[in-house]
């Protein structure tokens, strides 16, 4: 028997990393919010790898941080270690990784919703969205309870007709042995939404006292205090050590011989696993010519002895798991405390939403995370924070945000998902942005503060420490184009020590840092500034003269790219009306619906010429549009 359970602006549906997200940001812009999830004790759980950050995601981490997120604040506050990555190459593809106390993440994050004004956490399981007019206006749970709300959100994860495989084995369940949602999954597709079946997998764990770490390589922490968010004061000191062995051809002969017990290969998977976190046995067979792969042991907490053996992904049956394990350097005498498993899940087909990731066949529907084919807690956080604050400032009728792709990695995460879909579940990588020299670790905050500060997620007292910081750079780049450093004795000497070509005339510090063997401290050393600036300060400094042609180079890529993004194409065009378009073209614009002729040019299967019509089409001003 349904009853009346109360009204809200918005409603999430889960709160996994996108649901938390999502539901911090809807109560922070000001919303009333309520987060409805399976089960209370799984808030923010680390099903799989417990990590936050590498490459590209450290990145999303800190923007996430920029517009007034918690994950970066959450990992800051629980890590039991933390390492800046590619610290040898440019600023472009470095990025944090900090490896993750599970559980103390999870209680700190639900103490934190817990406490968040505007926001009720309850347990549920919701079944149905009631929809109204093609309009969402709240949902349904199990037990019959209907909340009414202004906007909905969707973050269910990989619960939605969840089923998890080990060997011959086959169950319904979420990760983690918890319950599926199995009814909800269906009621997406009675409302017409096209779902597609997709596969991740985790590794089996172990118990640490019983490796033999004098066979691996230890893999410390940085010894310079690192942290994600831009708030962050305290750091955590007593790091843990994660350790790094490798496979044998013992474990690839045993994977080999068993590759007939595996799912993948006997065909009980149908679902797509991701490209680029394959199962062991999958790395056997596609690199048969490599002798061995890194297994990196990952302590799961500092109160508990269960270690993740990170890079051994698996859904072969529990004895070759074990038979696998004792093959392994160090592990030789493991005793196995969980086995990896396979877990398939539903997954909407993303090119159905819009790039507020508001769902085009139902208004005020929002999905984020693994729901639309993402993998990784980072993606996913970042895609809840993009669809709480949509759905919020829906709510309140306000305008929503779009972030392009030279504004964040969130915007070309979400920019390929609704234009280009994916037929995999969907991992961010540097290589996918194109301004990527723009997007760094470093410069998060300068990219975002001011847009979360205009929305309300970042707060009066950081947003002036910002506007601070950002004139310190400007006034030091000023100082620095200001002096001429003389060829002296002792700038002689530093240049002499730093291995570069000696002075023969005056240069302004500004031109002598840009040379690739000086740094800031050097100039600091010829260049003295009476007030000693912040770390990051300097940084920013060094990094924006150092790379300044670059810089400038993707900027102007950039203002070319806006005169595409500013050529708006109304919601509701008729495409069939278009004349000389090509066939595919005309079927991927109708699919997609781009909002802009930019957006359009990313479409796989519209090609230039394609473009050129739409422009022209557009130019003439007589538009047909679809009768809605």
């Amino acid at each position: 028997m349904q009853y009346e359970a109360g009204s809200y602006d918005v409603i999430v549906i889960g709160a996994g990393h996108a649901g938390s997200e999502a539901g911090l940001a809807a109560a922070r812009v000001g919303a009333k919010t309520l987060m409805i999830t399976i089960n209370l004790d799984m808030v923010a759980f680390m099903p799989c790898n417990p990590s936050v950050g590498g490459p590209a995601k450290g990145i999303v981490v800190r923007e996430i941080d920029a517009l007034g997120g918690e994950m970066g604040k959450n990992i800051d506050k629980t890590y039991i270690q933390m390492r800046m990555l590619n610290t040898a190459k440019g600023p472009a593809v470095r990025a944090l990784r900090a490896q993750a106390d599970k559980f103390l993440y999870q209680q700190e994050m639900k103490r934190t919703i817990e406490n968040e004004p505007n926001l009720t956490l309850i347990q549920g399981m919701v079944e149905r969205l009631i929809v109204e007019d093609g309009v969402c206006t709240g949902v349904i749970t199990q037990t019959g309870a209907t909340y009414k709300a202004k906007t909905v959100v969707m973050t269910t994860g990989t619960f939605m007709r969840g089923e998890i495989i080990l060997g011959e084995l086959k169950y319904s369940s979420g990760p983690n042995n918890q319950q599926p949602s199995i009814r909800l999954s269906e009621h997406l597709e009675e409302l017409g939404f096209d779902l597609v079946r997709f596969k991740t997998g985790t590794p089996p764990r172990v118990h640490s006292e019983t490796i033999d770490y004098s066979k691996t390589e230890i893999q410390p922490g940085d010894e310079e205090p690192r942290a994600f968010s831009y708030e962050t004061t305290k750091f955590i000191t007593d790091q843990l050590p994660c350790w790094l062995t490798y496979t044998s051809t013992e474990t690839h002969q045993i994977i080999d011989d068993n590759l007939h017990r595996s799912p993948m290969y006997s065909g009980m998977i149908k679902g797509t696993g991701p490209r680029y976190c394959p199962s062991i046995e999958d790395k056997v067979v596609r690199f048969n010519d490599k002798p061995r792969h890194q297994i990196f042991l990952e302590p799961e907490g500092r109160n508990t002895h269960e270690v993740y053996v990170q890079g051994l992904s698996t859904s072969l049956p529990e004895d070759v798991q074990r038979r696998i394990l004792a093959t392994i350097p160090g592990l030789e005498n493991v005793q196995m405390m969980r086995a990896g498993y396979a877990i398939e899940y539903d997954a909407i087909v993303p090119t159905q939403l819009w790039p507020t990731l508001e769902t085009k066949k139902v208004k005020n529907l929002y999905t984020a995370g693994q729901i639309n084919g993402t993998s990784g807690y980072e993606e996913a956080a970042g895609q809840g924070l993009m669809a709480g604050i949509n759905a919020g400032l829906n709510a309140l009728d306000k305008e929503q945000l779009i972030l392009s792709r030279s504004d964040a990695y969130i915007g070309v995460l979400i920019d390929d998902l609704v234009t280009k879909g994916t037929n995999e579940p969907y991992r961010l990588l540097t290589s996918r942005a194109e301004y990527r020299l723009l997007l760094r670790h470093d410069n998060a905050d300068l990219r975002l503060t001011e847009i979360g500060h205009k929305i309300g997620m970042v707060k009066e007292e950081r947003y002036r420490k910002f506007l601070a910081k950002k004139a310190a750079v400007e006034a030091e780049k000023v100082r620095l184009q200001s002096i001429i450093i003389k060829p002296n004795e002792q700038t002689q000497e530093t240049i002499r020590q730093s291995g570069g070509t000696e002075l023969k005339d005056g240069i302004r510090a500004s031109d002598l840092l840009k040379r690739p063997e000086m740094n800031y401290s050097h100039i600091k050393l010829l260049a003295p500034y009476e007030t000693e600036l912040d770390k990051d300060v300097t940084e920013q400094v060094e990094i924006q003269i150092k790379y300044e042609g670059y810089i400038e180079k993707s900027l102007q890529q950039v203002d070319r790219l806006k005169k595409m993004e500013n050529k708006k194409i109304p919601e509701n065009i008729d495409y069939n009306a278009i004349s000389g378009l090509a066939n595919e073209a005309r079927q991927k614009l109708n699919q997609v619906r781009p909002l802009s002729v930019a957006q359009a040019s990313r479409i796989s299967g519209v090609n230039p010429a394609d473009v050129s019509i739409l422009l022209v089409y557009l130019e003439q001003g007589k538009i047909a549009r679809v009768s809605q």
